[in-house]
């Protein structure tokens, strides 16, 4: 069997690596006690239709209200009335969580969650039906769900180094690319841009060719970043050392770079600037955004103290730092439980919102 899908464990979080002949082919966080909600099930109450926006604003009882959008032919529905709903899209952005109608009557009380939706491994798990899963720990390998433990190859492994060195590169804006190429990931609120830059064109080719058949042969790799990443909404790339009347002609390569990405992104054109346009459907977080979010940060914390400082008993931090690991129990207990000693939080007021240090006796 070529295609696995790994497990590595670390306070609150699991990497999930998809690898086929040693080659890292999908990747995913999941953290168990901080879940993102898509899928989840849940009786809301509408608080504001929004005829303008094509739809109403509903309370499930999460922090913010979602946004259910209400397409042409929708059920007549009134303010205060409660609903089914299911979230389709994660809070991100500085956004609430979107929403879908699944029916016109609730099942519970408004905010009552009915039924949670899969997990990344289940989604990875359903993406790659061929792939044996492997973990690191026994804590690891008692996540998996029954429906999944067939697939399970006996004992604990870490995955290997070049999978481990591919999923950390991940977390890197600067990103190398076949034929020398590389690029650079810069995120922002309203789109990501990617820079792509070449090496010097030796040769007798003509320079814009050779500039052509640099970018081309490096776009499948660049589309799986961002598929690795997950990196959605509106992308603008930039390619390399070719004028702008030729990136026309990198369309095509794109398109069929995008193919084999399961949400289906689509190649819109080249804009008058030159950049390739890209869309990609925001599901769930990028990976960038939970890596850079508090809990993300939070989480690092407790991965450092674990691998850097197991001897430390107290973590004091910035007051979001504090927040986001007195919402997270289990990557607390998590934490606890590897060290094998008590974890101290202490909220340091002194400190900025997402800074920390620690205490070591």
């Amino acid at each position: 069997m070529t295609t696995l899908l790994h497990i590595a464990s670390s306070p609150g979080e699991m990497r999930l690596a998809v690898s086929d002949h040693s080659v890292l082919v999908d990747f995913a966080l999941w953290r168990p006690g901080a879940p993102d909600g898509v899928g989840d099930l849940y009786s809301g109450r509408i608080t504001t239709l929004v005829p303008s926006m094509g739809g109403a604003f509903v309370q499930i009882g999460l922090e913010a209200e979602g946004f259910m959008p209400l397409p042409q032919g929708s059920p007549a529905l009134t303010e205060g009335q409660s609903i089914t709903t299911r979230i389709t899209r994660a809070a991100q952005g500085g956004k609430g969580v979107r929403l879908a109608l699944v029916d016109t009557t609730p099942a519970a009380a408004p905010g009552t969650r009915l039924a949670p939706g899969p997990t990344p491994l289940d989604r990875l798990a359903a993406q790659w039906p061929q792939a044996n899963i492997c973990v690191d720990t026994p804590a690891a390998a008692a996540r998996i769900p029954h429906s999944l433990r067939a697939r399970r190859l006996p004992g604990f492994a870490p995955p290997p180094e070049d999978i481990i060195s591919a999923c950390e590169a991940l977390e890197e804006d600067d990103v190398s690319l076949p034929g020398g190429m590389r690029a650079t990931i810069t995120p922002t609120p309203a789109l990501t841009a990617i820079d792509m830059d070449a090496p010097p064109t030796p040769g007798r080719a003509p320079k814009q060719t050779a500039q052509y058949a640099a970018n081309r042969d490096a776009l499948p790799a660049l589309m799986r970043q961002i598929r690795l990443r997950n990196i959605s909404g509106a992308i603008l790339v930039d390619p390399a050392g070719l004028a702008a009347r030729k990136r026309q002609a990198l369309l095509e390569p794109t398109r069929a770079a995008l193919e084999e990405d399961p949400l289906r992104p689509r190649c819109l054109g080249v804009t008058a600037l030159g950049l390739i346009e890209i869309v990609r459907a925001r599901i769930h977080p990028s990976l960038a955004e939970l890596r850079n979010s508090p809990h993300g940060r939070a989480l690092k914390a407790l991965q450092h103290i674990v691998t850097s400082a197991p001897a430390s008993t107290v973590l004091r931090g910035g007051s979001r730092i504090i927040q986001a690991l007195e919402q997270d129990s289990e990557a607390l207990a998590d934490c606890r439980s590897q060290l094998g000693h008590p974890l101290a939080l202490h909220l340091d007021p002194t400190l900025p919102d997402l800074h920390w240090t620690l205490h070591t006796p």
